[in-house]
């Protein structure tokens, strides 16, 4: 009996590309606040670097506010300056034990520079989705190639490594297309 392709383990990683991707756009910001802004965040702590979420609740108490309560009192001021030098344009408040994190309005220009981010996090998923691609086409063909799978099957899973594969591309098309809008809406 011939053996059949690890169809799942394609799966698998396609839909990781496209979770990274969903990921990455948690990070992007929109105008509103969204607690998954600052998971990208790592702070310098007990001598090491550290995930903000590690060290802190983040919440949304407001529409374009973001309140971070800090569990060490001693962070604080490390968390404050993370959050500053993360590069996403934030100017965080310190008030107590909690650092308060204002969301910006974005002007035209910035809303058409996050488009371009978003597109290029997009584009970076279809190529890694198109790598596993090649990546199970190859092993139809070596698999084919020891004698392993006919031809008629290579084609067959072929086929089917095809469906999947434009099925996560239109699911990342489908991400990029929500996410400009989001990032467009005034």
């Amino acid at each position: 009996m011939a053996e059949e392709p690890d169809i799942d383990d394609i799966q698998r990683r396609m839909d990781g590309a496209l979770e990274v991707l969903r990921r990455e756009y948690g990070g992007l910001r929109t105008g509103r606040a969204s607690a998954n802004l600052l998971d990208t965040v790592t702070v310098e702590a007990y001598e090491s670097e550290m995930p903000l979420n590690q060290m802190a609740s983040v919440s949304v108490p407001e529409a374009r506010m973001l309140s971070v309560q800090v569990w060490d009192k001693s962070m604080v001021k490390a968390v404050e300056k993370a959050i500053m030098n993360a590069g996403l344009g934030l100017n965080p408040v310190v008030d107590g034990q909690t650092v308060r994190v204002p969301i910006p309005e974005l002007n035209e220009e910035r809303r058409e520079e996050l488009s371009r981010v978003a597109a290029k996090y997009a584009e970076q998923a279809r190529i890694a989705v198109r790598n596993v691609r090649r990546d199970g086409m190859d092993t139809l063909k070596h698999m084919e190639k020891d004698g392993d799978l006919s031809q008629d099957d290579q084609h067959i899973w072929g086929e089917e490594i095809q469906t999947i594969t434009d099925d996560h591309i239109t699911k990342i098309d489908d991400t990029l297309v929500a996410k400009q809008q989001d990032i467009m809406q005034v």
